[in-house]
């Protein structure tokens, strides 16, 4: 259930909204004026509750919920439990994202500390910066020279903009964050303790010492891009590093100098990507995967958790092990090695069973 301190309802929903939203009728006889205005699991949920339900593995909590009404995708509808009223939809999670967003809008997004408008006493905004109207910054918020920042933005506690940084408009920079060479688009979200556009690890090594190279690139960041928190981009060293719009990138992972990511990709915790790599669009690295320098990974490529990319990957293609190959050939290896083992366990177990008779 959600703590009302911390996410503060946005009102009821009724079914007919909901029903709209899903693009579904509902079920005959059902009151499409019944309110609803939280929302829970299927074990927790009661009677003034939504839930949802797209996954096998709940569906025995499916036929016991005391749901007020769940979404549900087709092939569970029969399922559901006397009591509650079954929304049917293809896209039940989707659906249940869209209304947990009308009835949490603060939920979506970091919010400011103090006033939704206004530089924050203990901030410093040098004078040199331009910032429209509709800005918030926090407390000890630091904004460099040259900065330029979109209307409806946030600039959370503690955060660092550099020197000529460009923020688009709606954005939320979270706390702690440290921005510089960089440009984001609209309705970007960092989340806190990111760090975005420090230099590239960058040497020219050799036995008389490494030789720094300067990184004299930028970070672009398109519209609706999400960096979860610590996690770090470098800056480009030759050319720029891009973030495709609509990306959704979580916490702890690392990009290094030069990467190119396409559009609406998804890159999940731990990831590492190693400079100059190129990523096209639609692509979704499980977490802790790993990523060698130089490679192209197509668009659509999805690469299982845990796995490592050493060469380029072509489009529509699944991936998974270290080194990377097939994703099917990966499992039948797992697989192989599976029965080996339990065929030498078994062998083993009958070799200790044989009676050995003394002459």
């Amino acid at each position: 259930m959600s703590d009302p301190v911390f996410f503060p309802g946005g009102g009821p929903v009724t079914l007919d909204e909901i029903a709209a939203l899903a693009g579904i009728a509902l079920p005959a006889g059902v009151d499409g004026a019944r309110m609803f205005a939280s929302v829970a699991t299927l074990e927790s949920a009661g009677p003034g509750d939504l839930a949802y339900m797209d996954n096998p593995r709940y569906s025995e909590a499916l036929a016991v919920t005391k749901a007020g009404a769940c979404l549900v995708s087709p092939r569970f509808a029969a399922k559901v439990s006397e009591g509650t009223i079954a929304l049917v939809t293809a896209q039940p999670y989707r659906v249940f994202a869209q209304i947990l967003s009308r009835l949490y809008p603060t939920a979506m997004r970091p919010q400011p500390l103090f006033s939704a408008s206004g530089v924050s006493p203990g901030a410093v905004v040098h004078p040199d910066a331009r910032l429209e109207s509709g800005v918030a910054v926090d407390p000890g918020a630091v904004i460099g020279p040259g900065v330029e920042i979109g209307s409806g933005t946030l600039i959370g506690a503690n955060a660092v903009i550099g020197t000529g940084v460009r923020i688009g408009r709606d954005c939320r920079i979270g706390a702690g964050v440290s921005l510089s060479h960089s440009l984001l688009g609209n309705r970007v979200i960092i989340h806190p303790g990111a760090s975005i556009g420090q230099d590239g690890f960058g040497f020219a090594m050799s036995g008389a010492g490494h030789l720094k190279v300067p990184q004299i690139g930028r970070v672009i960041i398109q519209d609706d891009v999400e960096v979860g928190a610590n996690t770090t981009i470098d800056r480009g060293a030759s050319r720029d590093t891009i973030v495709g719009e609509g990306t959704k990138i979580d916490n702890l992972v690392q990009i290094g100098h030069n990467v190119m990511i396409g559009r609406h990709c998804v890159i999940v915790s731990h990831v590492g990507i190693s400079g100059s790599t190129t990523l096209g669009d639609f692509v979704v690295l499980g977490g802790q995967a790993g990523v060698v320098g130089h490679v192209t990974i197509g668009s659509g490529v999805q690469v299982a958790a845990g796995s490592g990319v050493t060469m380029d990957l072509p489009p529509g293609t699944k991936w998974g092990g270290a080194p990377a190959k097939p994703l099917k050939a990966w499992m039948r290896e797992i697989a192989w090695l599976k029965r080996m083992v339990a065929n030498r366990h078994a062998d083993r177990q009958d070799a200790d069973n044989i009676e050995i008779k003394q002459p």
